[in-house]
């Protein structure tokens, strides 16, 4: 099966990304096309990029960072769980992507992003890292915005048309993630389940 890791893209004290990472995994618990796992950056503790070698040479020094690689590594796809800080990503998430490289490799990604203009300009600069690490970065997002779903800013509380847009993106991150595993030589070769049609229960 496709294994799909939704990155907490925030560490922030008060963060929101965890309560968002977790509804869409719980959209994503509807699918049977691909297995979806919470990957909290968090959990690594991350310092600044402490590495003294570059990250595309694989020579990684520090427990920490094989952690996080070994981690990353196993994932076929991601989704992004990202704030908007100052029209970017959270500083944090860009330090642990920064960390690796070859294990982003080929790969396909998505982005759920939130904020006062629904973390779309976030996204927007996830994008041009994805293509600097050879990740396939798919068209359909979702964007939240901190106005309408969240209460008072800060309960998540998400409208109802944005599990559509979650199914849509991962529909994209799935299929993309299956057709970039034949080109990584060292993914297993399976036969995966027939494509997902973007349908949840008790949607109709």
């Amino acid at each position: 099966m496709i294994k799909i890791g939704i990155i907490v893209g925030s560490t922030r004290p008060g963060r929101k990304a965890l309560d968002v990472a977790r509804w869409v995994l719980d959209i994503a618990g509807m699918r049977a096309d691909a297995v979806f796992e919470l990957v909290d950056i968090q959990d690594f503790n991350l310092p600044l990029l402490d590495e003294p070698v570059p990250p595309s040479l694989g020579q990684y020094s520090q427990p920490h960072t094989r952690a996080w690689a070994a981690a990353i590594a196993g994932f076929d796809g991601y989704v992004f769980v990202t704030p908007e800080y100052n029209h970017g990503t959270s500083g944090a998430l860009k330090n642990a992507i920064d960390f690796l490289y070859k294990e982003w490799n080929n790969k396909a990604a998505g982005f759920v992003g939130y904020g006062s203009a629904g973390g779309a300009r976030a996204i927007e600069s996830l994008r041009l890292v994805m293509g600097e690490l050879m990740v396939a970065d798919v068209r359909a997002q979702v964007m939240l915005s901190l106005r309408t779903d969240f209460e008072n800013g800060t309960t998540f509380n998400p409208a109802g048309h944005h599990e559509q847009s979650v199914d849509a993106m991962l529909d994209q991150v799935v299929a993309w993630s299956r057709a970039l595993r034949t080109v990584r030589p060292d993914a297993p070769v399976t036969s995966d389940d027939a494509p997902h049609t973007g349908q949840r229960m008790g949607s109709q």
